[in-house]
């Protein structure tokens, strides 16, 4: 009998040969993985937690190499070296709990996951009620459970800023708050630029009936799309129509009940600027609905945020789109937030994005009105 590894005759494996076949899987500490490299851990290390110092051409031999030979960071040697827990926490509210599911938040938590993932970190995701959400932050901080926290969804105005600031937890905010009261730091998407330079590119189309389909206005994002879609038309000499703008929980049922009563009115709109790549789907089927196409009866223009797994199209983008890659964004703002970590006396570190305006087949001259 053996040992219940017993390979069959003339298969080739031994002892010595299944050992080795370990060896190729078994990951090496930094010291081993610099010496393979003919570099000083020192070096290996800066390249691996993206320090600006080491040039690209080092960084990338040493991050293959890294995955070559299964190179993890010892989390435990630097929790017991720097006192730090080595996670990120990310806390999520019942009332927007949703959010979890959607592939917006679902990508921004894949990119940061990848930065994690290469600087050591473990990531913690909390749900609390609505009530209890400053409580969970007090008690990360006093347990000592995470290092610093990504705020999601910030409104004007955020009090979350105010209480983090309070309690000394680092944090990067995933947009932006109108109105805080004091310095933070933030990585977002221009998104009054993006809404305006859209309404621009349908009012040179010849629209001038453009509704649009926003997300909920107490949300900072929204706040500012708006802005860029009343803004457009003041400087072209336009009047928004109130009549024609919608604010809601960005689903795809939202966007198909607000178009076909938008389309419903006795002076429809012509054109829709919408607030995300689901409710533009909603869109979409409404004016499927009435009989007419989309790109030549109604144009349609949404905020994509590129997404892995709800994509705008193959090689022609369906929807012309305003884009931004919301995974980068993720890779970003972790980042971001594990310098503040790693160096407590940086100042607040800011990150704009410009989104793309990509034309696709949904857009389209004004259709001529009898």
């Amino acid at each position: 009998m053996g040992n219940g590894f017993d390979a069959p005759a003339g298969a080739g494996y031994s002892p010595t040969t299944f050992e080795n076949a370990l060896d190729d899987f078994a990951p090496m500490n930094l010291k081993e993985l610099a010496s393979t490299l003919g570099l000083s851990p020192t070096t290996v290390s800066r390249a691996l937690n993206g320090y600006p110092e080491v040039n690209e051409a080092t960084r990338a031999r040493v991050v293959a190499a890294a995955r070559q030979h299964h190179y993890q960071p010892n989390t435990r040697a630097i929790r017991l070296a720097t006192g730090r827990a080595m996670a990120i926490g990310h806390v999520i509210t019942v009332s927007t709990k949703h959010e979890i599911v959607n592939p917006i938040f679902a990508d921004f938590i894949a990119g940061a996951g990848e930065t994690y993932l290469r600087r050591g970190y473990d990531m913690l995701l909390t749900v609390v009620t609505d009530a209890d959400e400053p409580r969970a932050y007090r008690e990360l901080k006093s347990r000592g459970t995470v290092d610093g926290i990504i705020v999601h969804t910030p409104k004007a105005k955020d009090p979350r800023i105010g209480l983090l600031h309070e309690i000394g937890l680092p944090f990067v905010v995933h947009g932006r708050a109108t109105g805080a009261a004091e310095p933070y730091s933030w990585l977002d998407v221009n998104n009054r630029r993006a809404f305006q330079r859209a309404t621009n590119f349908l009012i040179d189309l010849g629209h001038r009936r453009i509704a649009l389909i926003n997300g909920l206005e107490y949300m900072d994002f929204a706040i500012r799309r708006r802005s860029g879609y009343e803004n457009a038309h003041q400087e072209r000499g336009l009047v928004p129509d109130p009549a024609l703008m919608r604010s809601d929980e960005m689903t795809e049922t939202y966007g198909h009940r607000a178009a076909l009563e938008l389309l419903a009115q006795p002076d429809p709109p012509t054109a829709f600027l919408v607030s995300s790549m689901i409710p533009a789907i909603g869109v979409r089927r409404a004016i499927e609905e009435r009989g007419l196409k989309l790109g030549r009866d109604v144009s349609v223009i949404t905020f994509d945020d590129e997404l892995s797994y709800l994509r705008n199209g193959e090689d022609l983008p369906i929807f012309t789109a305003t884009r931004s890659s919301v995974r980068e964004a993720g890779r970003q703002a972790a980042a971001m937030l594990i310098d503040l970590i790693e160096d407590p006396a940086k100042e607040p570190l800011t990150r704009m994005f410009e989104a793309e305006l990509m034309v696709g087949m949904s857009t389209g001259p004004a259709p001529a009105r009898g």
